[in-house]
């Protein structure tokens, strides 16, 4: 009995120390992240506007690390809180490289309903597209696009309008500049910053702290 009673008390604390709240790497004025700067690209969000937590994600499409959490993470994110109207969830452009950047003006350039599941698509053949085997970046993310939708000629008058491309990288340039981002993905939840990849039992420990 002692020794089961032991067990039981050492999963315990295990159970404990896995939900733990993460301290935050730094914290920022909230307000001035959900901010839009005249000119700015719109956000993209997911969730009810006055959900008592805000979510912003820094991310960048060729990023591994955002690809997992975007995989594994962000599912039962979605299911569990902003599906539940607990969690407003924004996307912000975070692209590292021109692939990553191409891929964002793709999603920016399919239709509005379409861009979080455009996203979602990318994320899933990552591999195919940003490191194919036979090294054609370009001609990998056409075929992708025309699963959702996009034509050759659609697809380069997206990629060619340099308009969108200033844009999304303007996106980038002030999540650096004004709130720090310099990984990603990085996290900004209520004025809480957390860079890097985040299992579900982390992300629910910081939200439920704020609930």
């Amino acid at each position: 009995m002692a020794a089961g009673g032991l067990g039981v008390t050492a999963l315990a604390g295990q159970a404990a120390a896995a939900t733990e709240v993460p301290k935050p790497d730094r914290e920022v004025n909230m307000a001035d992240v959900l901010k839009k700067p005249d000119g700015a690209l719109p956000d993209m969000t997911m969730g009810k506007a006055d959900a008592p937590v805000k979510m912003v994600e820094y991310l960048s499409m060729t990023c591994p690390h955002c690809a997992h959490f975007a995989v594994t993470t962000f599912p039962e994110l979605k299911k569990k809180y902003i599906d539940t109207g607990k969690v407003e969830y924004i996307l912000r452009e975070f692209p590292f490289d021109p692939a990553a950047t191409a891929a964002f003006m793709l999603a920016r350039c399919a239709p509005k309903d379409d861009y979080f599941p455009f996203i979602e698509m990318f994320y899933k053949q990552q591999a195919d597209w940003a490191a194919p085997a036979n090294g054609d970046v370009r001609g990998a993310m056409l075929q992708l696009s025309k699963v959702a939708g996009f034509t050759q000629e659609s697809f380069q008058a997206c990629l060619t309008n340099t308009k969108l491309a200033a844009e999304v990288t303007a996106v980038r340039d002030r999540g650096a500049k004004e709130f720090g981002v310099n990984a990603t993905p990085t996290f900004i939840i209520n004025g809480k910053v957390y860079a890097g990849d985040m299992p579900i039992e982390t992300v629910s420990a910081i939200i439920d702290s704020m609930l």
